[in-house]
């Protein structure tokens, strides 16, 4: 077998399954639980527009993977673009292997190819294949039939974008979480601001924690207005 290239990406610890938040997508959370629990194979696409979670889920996935001794890799196929389509051989030694942006997939027969034995090569193994998606595969425009008939057969789990009350819930349990106190006004006019998807939020707030712990100040506009040169 060819050497696996180092495709290993760090996991977020503080994306997990418990604070995935948003009640529209109750539903959706409750079948990702399901299917990662059965031990039989399976692909799954998680889809939705920016900021309804999708690589929060993938990486909660990986954790609670881990958690119960399973091993389990996290790969953004925008990394496809810098790198050869060999980059997917060996992953089916991961118990769950999660590819999130699926539409950052180069438009090359090699990689659409490599991406096709990736999928059977897991199955056979007995894994768990995740992908996020903006939308389900059907949608999408496929050179090799195969792998479009194969991601066509992919169970799909829609999930909606937050609202601000989901956002706004989200920022104060991360915020309580690093022990600090965010107001339902900061936190509205954070939103305001900042970009709406979760990760981006959350990387603002680790640097609003940061910049707290420095000058040890509370998290007030004035404070986040200039911390963030807003």
């Amino acid at each position: 077998m060819q050497e696996q290239l180092p495709l290993r990406v760090s996991l977020r610890d503080e994306a997990t399954l418990e604070n995935y938040h948003g009640e529209h997508n109750r539903q959706g959370l409750a079948r990702v639980r399901q299917i990662l629990a059965a031990p039989e194979p399976a692909v799954t696409v998680l889809c939705g527009g920016s900021g309804a979670g999708k690589s929060h889920l993938l990486n909660a996935l990986c954790l609670a993977a881990e958690a119960q001794g399973d091993s389990a890799l996290c790969l953004s196929l925008s990394e496809a673009q810098h790198l050869p389509a060999e980059a997917l051989l060996g992953l089916e030694q991961f118990r769950l292997v999660c590819l999130d942006d699926l539409q950052a997939l180069p438009a090359d027969p090699a990689w659409e190819e490599a991406l096709f034995h990736l999928h059977n090569r897991v199955l056979d193994a007995g894994g768990q294949l995740w992908i996020g998606a903006p939308a389900p595969p059907a949608t999408m425009h496929w050179q090799l039939p195969d792998l479009a008939s194969r991601l066509k057969a992919a169970a799909v789990i829609q999930l909606r974008s937050p609202e601000d009350d989901d956002l706004l819930h989200l920022l104060q349990a991360r915020a309580a979480s690093r022990g600090l106190e965010l107001a339902e006004e900061v936190g509205r006019y954070v939103l305001r601001r900042a970009p709406r998807d979760t990760g981006s939020l959350l990387e603002l707030l680790a640097q609003l924690d940061d910049a707290s712990l420095r000058n040890q100040r509370r998290l007030t506009i004035p404070f986040v207005k200039t911390v963030m040169a807003w």
